[in-house]
């Protein structure tokens, strides 16, 4: 390493900073950003479903509203590695503290205006490109969010305990989750539609402010991370982290990308496009039917799946620690790709069936998204761990995620529910070479 490190003065008020972070506020730290973040996250994916399609890309044609509201719900996953590009940059100069700070300002202020936002009625085009506009300021945000968050956790972890420390900030998407439909299935049965389109669909990206004050309230607290202290006395640090990524930890970025990418798929899969054809109508035309369920019922049924989500999250890290995050990653993966094979005929096999594709396909959400910040982190020393986890986990991102419930969507159209399984069986089969390929010590 010591070709690829050039070392930087140390920063006296963060290498002198010594005083020790409890467990208790480094995991309610790293776990409420989190929270925080994939709240604004989820609000927007659930509202591209049903709100914004009616409200700022009108169309004669539902499914061409659909896929426009899903482009701009991919711009974020774009915008994602340039966040993680910038908050990496500065995460490895000047702390773990501080940016994330800055990244759940970014990304909880663009959800706030997104709520204040004037719709294709009033100023017309202007209106879908603003929303692009706030969609492109919260991916940066989750760009930075992420990465800092696992460090933060992982850094502060005691030996042996990596994993259990590095799912906390991971409990943080289905608690996310929970809120966001929980929201939007309260407002849905308690207000019209008319007035859920006129004025409630914004209240769940207004509240976000008041998130936001809590999260920072709880950043603030904290001190940075031993191992970024150690970093700073031993002048380890770099002046561009991420060219001593793309110099020197290339493979580990490659392969850390391609073993993300079925956990994106199954997500946003289970998510956003099962949450639009679940609630598609049950006939429309000549193109093909939905599940015909309410936006009541189905949220519900997605509720339900991301419980069991929340649920394995703890167990996948347990099992991590004790066994190894590579053999859990296996197996779960391999359970991915089968799963993959019977999507569509559990989806379509009334509500009961609907129930049991969410648990399942959620269920191995959990197992794979528990022990995946501590994998994608650990290839990466700590001088450059920030920019290298995050631009990992955001450029899988892009490829498992950005296009997801579009590339779906046009699948179940154009040949069937069933390629949708195939996709995400194809996902699965690559992340599981990713993983095979990556040594022992590397995940």
């Amino acid at each position: 390493m010591t070709d690829a490190i050039t070392p930087l003065s140390p920063t006296p008020s963060s290498s002198n900073n010594a005083v020790a972070n409890s467990p208790a506020r480094v995991l309610i730290a790293s776990l409420i950003g989190t929270t925080i973040e994939f709240f604004d996250f989820y609000v927007y994916a659930t509202a591209a479903v049903i709100v914004f399609p009616k409200l700022f890309f009108p169309a004669s044609d539902p499914t061409s509203a659909t896929l426009q509201s899903f482009a701009t719900f991919s711009i974020a996953f774009f915008a994602r590695p340039i966040g993680a590009m910038i908050f990496g940059h500065f995460g490895d100069r000047i702390g773990r503290k501080a940016t994330l700070v800055a990244a759940l300002m970014t990304m909880g202020l663009s959800t706030v205006v997104i709520g204040l936002l004037p719709t294709y009625e009033s100023i017309g085009v202007a209106a879908p490109l603003l929303l692009a506009l706030c969609r492109l300021g919260q991916g940066l945000g989750l760009g930075g969010e992420w990465g800092g968050a696992v460090l933060l956790a992982t850094e502060n972890a005691p030996e042996g305990k990596r994993s259990w420390y590095a799912m906390f900030p991971q409990l943080g998407a289905p608690i996310g989750f929970i809120l966001s439909a929980g929201l939007f299935l309260t407002l849905r049965e308690s207000m019209t539609d008319a007035d859920f389109l006129s004025h409630g669909w914004r209240i769940p990206f207004l509240i976000s402010l008041v998130l936001v004050a809590v999260g920072l309230y709880v950043r603030l607290k904290i001190t940075e991370t031993p191992e970024f202290r150690r970093a700073i006395e031993k002048e380890e640090r770099v002046s561009v982290p991420i060219a001593v990524i793309f110099r020197s930890h290339l493979r580990s970025l490659f392969l850390g990308t391609i073993i993300a990418v079925a956990t994106f798929v199954l997500f946003y899969l289970m998510t956003a496009f099962t949450l639009s054809w679940g609630t598609r109508p049950a006939g429309t035309g000549p193109l093909p039917a939905g599940l015909g369920y309410s936006q009541g019922q189905f949220l519900v049924v997605q509720l339900v799946g991301v419980v069991f989500f929340g649920l394995m999250i703890p167990i996948s890290g347990l099992l991590s620690d004790r066994y190894s995050r590579r053999l859990v990653l296996v197996l779960t993966t391999i359970g991915i790709l089968i799963f993959g094979l019977f999507y569509s005929s559990l989806l379509t096999a009334g509500l009961a069936g609907a129930f049991a594709c969410s648990i399942i396909g959620l269920a191995l959400m959990g197992f794979t998204y528990g022990p995946i910040g501590a994998a994608l982190a650990a290839p990466f020393p700590t001088a450059v761990r920030y920019t290298g986890a995050s631009m990992t986990f955001n450029l899988g991102g892009i490829v498992g995620a950005s296009l997801a419930p579009y590339i779906a969507t046009w699948l179940a159209t154009n040949y069937g529910l069933v390629y949708v399984g195939y996709y995400l069986t194809a996902a699965a089969a690559l992340s599981l070479i990713g993983i095979v390929l990556s040594g022992n010590d590397e995940i």
